[in-house]
């Protein structure tokens, strides 16, 4: 399966919903974009991307369910999902279990290990930054405490001007 391949499968299951598929298109030319800058192996960057286009997976759900989309539900509900979501491809087991790994993390921000989890971090901070009209101590506060690519710092530098 391809990044191209996993993006079209993941609009389809996002219904027409434009902001979520607006977001996840967002949050992986992110991803992308700082993991290229930063030099990640082909595979890590792969794995990068899956996770990045599939992160929000479980929004719908969680919107019916929860009638809420809290990180920690998404964490949650989102690991069975990928799993569901890639059965039946090309991937490996160890492949689906990375991306449901930091599906199911991506809004917890301690203990980050890898540096595929570091940029989706990073990434999705900056387009929850942008929807959200983060203000700039909460973007400082990001860059100082959580950011740690020198490309997602400098992104998150030029996207908002700190």
């Amino acid at each position: 399966m391809t990044i191209s391949e996993i993006m079209q499968k993941m609009v389809s299951f996002s219904e027409g919903k434009i902001h979520d598929i607006d977001h996840l298109i967002k949050v992986w030319a992110y991803a992308r974009t700082i993991g290229v800058l930063e030099h990640l192996n082909e595979e890590t960057q792969f794995i990068l991307e899956a996770a990045a286009i599939t992160h929000d997976i479980a929004c719908p759900l969680c919107r019916e369910k929860y009638g809420s989309t809290n990180g920690k539900y998404q964490e949650e509900e989102g690991m069975p999902l990928v799993e569901e979501f890639f059965k039946g491809s090309d991937l490996t087991d160890q492949q689906i279990g990375r991306i449901k790994y930091l599906v199911g993390h991506h809004h917890t921000l301690t203990d980050i290990s890898g540096s595929d989890y570091q940029i989706l971090i990073e990434a999705d901070f900056i387009v929850n930054a942008s929807e959200n009209g983060y203000d700039r101590d909460k973007i400082e506060n990001f860059v100082q405490m959580i950011a740690k690519t020198p490309a997602g710092i400098n992104l998150i530098s030029e996207v908002f001007r700190i």
